[in-house]
């Protein structure tokens, strides 16, 4: 990866619309870490799914049911929690809010 962008503001960076109705925008990235703003309207779910990528999210606005390798926990503004590699993991949206995620390595599939 070429000169890596350190620094970000807020509110910088364009909405992408995912697969699930919800909206993502990259915040920064190098090829070791990557952090992502995640977007939802009450009721929006994150699916789930797993990855290879370790996930830590912070919710940064918001209540979210975050299930985890089967467990299952509410978050609100200023929770966060791990997704350990491998592990079958989603979120639904209690009420509108974001969730800020850092994966390692990067998500290639979020750049493309």
């Amino acid at each position: 990866m070429t000169d890596p962008k350190i620094f970000a503001q807020a509110g910088e960076g364009a909405w992408t619309p995912t697969l699930d109705g919800n909206r993502r925008r990259v915040l920064l990235s190098t090829d070791e870490l990557m952090m992502v703003e995640f977007g939802f309207d009450k009721g929006g779910v994150g699916a789930l799914h797993s990855h290879p990528h370790v996930q830590a999210s912070y919710v940064a606005e918001g209540r979210f049911e975050v299930t985890i390798d089967g467990r299952t926990a509410i978050l609100e503004t200023g929770g966060s929690f791990i997704v350990p590699s491998g592990l079958v993991h989603g979120v639904r949206a209690l009420e509108a809010g974001r969730l800020v995620d850092s994966f390692t390595p990067h998500r290639a599939d979020f750049l493309a």
